[in-house]
């Protein structure tokens, strides 16, 4: 028996507390969805295409079958999110799931190589009814752990008051005086010289050849997340449209995407779209991420050509979310590391 043992009876008494508030809040969140009118689903972890976010890496096998001589290479997904959809599609109108999730290469205090996501859509419904989601949700996980403030690192959240909603754009004013969308004259190729000059400005260290999205990066993390979700939940939205992932553009103003992120306590908790349902947009999106992960990574993913077949079929008017809930159970527990708030931890230091 050694010392660090997740399961040495005394190390997991300590945890127990946390687990059983876990417990409960599991129990909170599956009984909102259902009272919404949302179906559990449960969908394979083994997929062709595990996501296409250039900088997650994901862990690959070899699935053997008869009539596969060589074996047909899969991966495990990073998000639920393409069989999801394509359940959508199928004819489910809402639906949820607490999906078990895979990301090689992330261990840190908020990170697992395996986690729990909580991921729902709804159908006919954009990304201002999932703002309206994460707040109810916050609410019933601070009932049900029987806690009155989310906490982490010190920062602290009331989580019955209503969140903050608050524009990418105006975030980098309040933060730092930076017009972000002026450095976007182009709004699909933004112009890195001119966020380069504001970096320099505010004395944001940069590297010569950084990209519009990298210094929109550190200039993130170093000057504004770490004041977002302090007091009550921040919800940021209309991200740039070059940063719009799988969301469509804002009809009302074409340079934003109808992007959402949820921040309490300083840390990212979620991150929600009204879906894109454009199926030859998506290709060129996953085409052109995954250019950038093989110049980054020198590796890249096959796309999901049956995911972009669901998509043609026709994905209806939607709008999902995907949260963190490892994270949600550690802020409404008070907890500083993830593992805190895991039944057992994946092995490995």
């Amino acid at each position: 028996m050694t010392d660090t043992a997740w399961w040495k009876p005394t190390r997991y008494a300590a945890r127990r507390p946390n687990l059983l508030k876990r417990a409960a809040i599991t129990r909170a969140v599956r009984d909102w969805f259902a009272a919404e009118g949302l179906v559990e689903v449960e969908t394979p972890a083994l997929q062709v295409s595990p996501g296409l976010e250039p900088h997650l890496d994901a862990f690959a096998t070899l699935l053997k079958a008869p009539g596969l001589r060589d074996g047909l290479a899969l991966r495990l997904h990073t998000s639920p999110e393409f069989a999801m959809k394509k359940l959508l599609v199928a004819g489910e109108p809402n639906l949820f799931q607490l999906a078990r999730v895979f990301r090689n290469g992330e261990r840190s205090a908020t990170h697992h190589p395996e986690f729990t996501m909580l991921e729902w859509y709804r159908t006919g419904a954009d990304y201002r009814v999932l703002m309206d989601d994460c707040g109810a949700i916050l609410h019933r996980a601070a009932d049900a752990a029987g806690c009155d403030r989310l906490a982490w690192q010190g920062r602290s959240c009331d989580p019955r008051l209503a969140p903050e909603r608050l524009t990418v754009q105006e975030a980098f004013h309040r933060a730092c005086g930076i017009d972000l969308l002026a450095t976007a004259p182009d709004p699909l190729a933004p112009d890195a010289r001119l966020l380069a000059a504001e970096a320099d400005r505010i004395g944001v260290r940069r590297a010569p050849d950084d990209r519009w999205d990298d210094m929109f990066f550190r200039i993130f993390l170093e000057r504004i997340e770490p004041g977002l979700g302090v007091g009550r939940a921040t919800l940021l939205h209309d991200y740039p449209v070059s940063m719009a992932a799988l969301s469509r553009a804002k009809r009302a103003d074409p340079r934003v995407a109808e992007r959402v992120e949820m921040y309490v306590c300083g840390l990212e908790l979620a991150n929600g779209f009204s879906e894109l349902a454009d199926a030859a947009e998506q290709r060129r999106r996953f085409e052109a991420d995954m250019d950038l992960k093989e110049r980054i990574y020198g590796e890249r993913y096959p796309i999901d050509e049956d995911f972009l077949a669901a998509l043609a079929h026709g994905l209806p008017d939607c709008a999902g979310m995907a949260l963190g809930f490892d994270r949600l159970a550690m802020l409404a527990c008070g907890a500083e590391r993830i593992e805190d708030v895991l039944w057992a931890p994946v092995a490995g230091a």
